[in-house]
């Protein structure tokens, strides 16, 4: 196998900069949780308006907080879910939400000044700008995917779209990875850079099963599909249960039909549970160096799997279900840094 060397030195710029960078990871990950928490405790459409400047201040005055409370008073979810609410449960959704938004605007400002800063200072190298550059779009986009999703919930629903909660989680995921990607190039140059081979484009693989599985995880909440089924290993009291496909047309009971869609994530566990075992185990018969963070992924995802049924047979209290999703996120953190070591590895077996 071919390898190329490349500069291991990190410099006390770079440092710095990908120390940054892990920095607003952390913070995208408390963002994360935050929002489940805020999805958990049915607070998402308590602020019925975007006010992306305005909005920071919360309510400062009683004749505030009615106003607020009016406008959440004229949207579904008030009319037919939460008609009676006193204006202090209305306060404890709105606390939630409020601040699941101003932690977007805290991520955006340690985000953006830093990178100014650094980029005026010549602590960040060429090739690093424009990747960098983008993320920083990519986290604005993020704050209109946002409101793009509560704004499904204000009219014709009692709670945001499946399908715009599952987007937003998957940008927020995607950020997450990029920043990661990057720090981890600053703060770990490769000394080698290694040809591409069945094991590297075996891992690309699995942090895509790893993001869809997120997804359909993201499907479950906007469905409140993991409340409905709560018994493991069965489901509805079967291996495979009927009316799986009962909608139509056939392709909305993958979105729309709770017992489908927790019946596809259910799934979508299994399988990569057996790919990352298989994956692990080919490493160790060849010795790769790289067995050690394959092995890591492997228990990540069987603690992240044990969680999960665990969450679902005590019908997703909020504590287990914010872990639960905050653990999708480490998993998705430890296959990201498996293939980085997968791509900068002196040995490189080609059995997968």
């Amino acid at each position: 196998m071919e390898i190329t060397s490349s500069e291991n030195h990190v410099s006390r710029e770079s440092r710095l900069v990908g120390i940054w960078l892990l920095s607003v990871a952390a913070l995208i990950i408390l963002m994360v949780i935050v929002g489940g928490l805020t999805r958990l405790t049915d607070s998402g459409l308590s602020i019925t308006e975007w006010r992306p400047v305005t909005g920071a201040l919360p309510p400062l005055s009683q004749a505030d907080w009615l106003s607020e409370f009016d406008k959440y008073k004229a949207i579904p979810e008030y009319q037919l879910v939460n008609k009676g609410f006193s204006l202090e449960e209305f306060k404890y959704i709105y606390w939630w939400e409020w601040a699941h938004r101003q932690l977007g605007r805290v991520i955006g400002l340690v985000y953006f000044f830093p990178f100014v800063f650094f980029l005026m200072r010549g602590f960040i190298a060429r090739q690093h700008i424009l990747p960098l550059t983008g993320i920083f779009f990519l986290g604005g986009l993020q704050g209109f995917m946002g409101w793009y999703m509560v704004q499904s919930g204000l009219t014709d629903r009692v709670d945001v779209s499946q399908y715009r909660l599952a987007m937003h989680l998957g940008l927020a995921l995607i950020i997450f990875c990029l920043i990661f990607w990057q720090a981890l190039r600053l703060l770990q140059p490769a000394q080698a850079a290694a040809v591409r081979s069945r094991q590297i484009y075996f891992g690309y693989f699995l942090i895509f099963m790893v993001f869809m599985q997120s997804l359909l995880g993201a499907l479950v909440a906007g469905l409140n599909a993991g409340k409905t089924y709560t018994d493991w290993p069965f489901m509805d009291g079967d291996l495979i249960p009927s009316g799986l496909v009962d909608m139509q047309p056939v392709m909305d009971n993958f979105f729309e039909n709770h017992l489908t869609v927790q019946f596809d994530h259910r799934i979508g566990a299994y399988l990569l549970l057996v790919l990352v075992i298989a994956h692990f185990w080919s490493q160790v018969k060849t010795g790769a160096p790289t067995r050690m963070t394959a092995g890591l992924l492997m228990l990540g995802v069987i603690g992240q799997a044990v969680l999960g049924i665990i969450t679902l047979m005590l019908a997703v209290p909020m504590h287990l279900g914010a872990l639960h999703q905050l653990g999708a996120v480490f998993v998705l953190a430890i296959a990201v840094f498996h293939i980085y070591k997968l791509r900068h590895t002196p040995f490189l077996p080609q059995a997968v």
